[in-house]
């Protein structure tokens, strides 16, 4: 598995996992047509931070990654999300790609916290927040879906648990 710049041929990927009512179940349902054109003329931009995640036995695009900046109560930092269409789901593809998108967001250095914000109910997203070190400090409500219930997941910039114990024996 790796990861590519997303590019002007993804649409049809983009609305695979955008469009459908399964891979948006905990996002409050499939976008729009117009809203997954107007996402990907985004990603497209070479700095979007977004990428197509390569299957490398097949070569076939199988979901994307990427990260971006916003305001969290007062604070610049960045958001991280992830999806994996289905017939790959389960093989560990969306935490590989996380890893990766994690290292180049953390290469920039601009930004001290990233943030996921996964549903309470999503529990793929958030062992896959569990694994990187993103801790729940609170749950809140977000607009998308409306009032659904979605962890805070917070990463600061240390090192991951897997180099601790290694190093420090912990």
């Amino acid at each position: 598995m790796r990861i590519e710049p997303w590019g002007e041929g993804d649409l049809p990927l983009l609305e695979t996992a955008l469009g459908d009512p399964q891979m948006m179940e905990h996002l409050g349902g499939p976008e729009s047509i117009e809203k997954i054109a107007k996402r990907q003329a985004g990603y497209e931009r070479p700095d979007s931070g977004q990428f197509k995640i390569i299957d490398e036995a097949t070569g076939e695009g199988v979901g994307w990654v990427g990260y971006w900046e916003r305001t969290w109560r007062g604070e610049q930092v960045y958001e991280i999300g992830w999806s994996v269409i289905p017939p790959f789901q389960g093989r560990g593809i969306g935490g590989l790609a996380t890893a990766q998108a994690i290292a180049m967001a953390r290469a920039e250095g601009k930004h001290r916290f990233l943030h996921a914000y996964p549903s309470v109910n999503n529990a793929p997203s958030n062992a896959i927040c569990r694994k990187f070190g993103l801790h729940a400090p609170r749950v809140v409500r977000l607009r998308v879906p409306a009032g659904s219930l979605h962890a805070v997941q917070r990463l600061a910039p240390r090192p991951p648990r897997e180099f601790l114990r290694a190093r420090l024996g912990l």
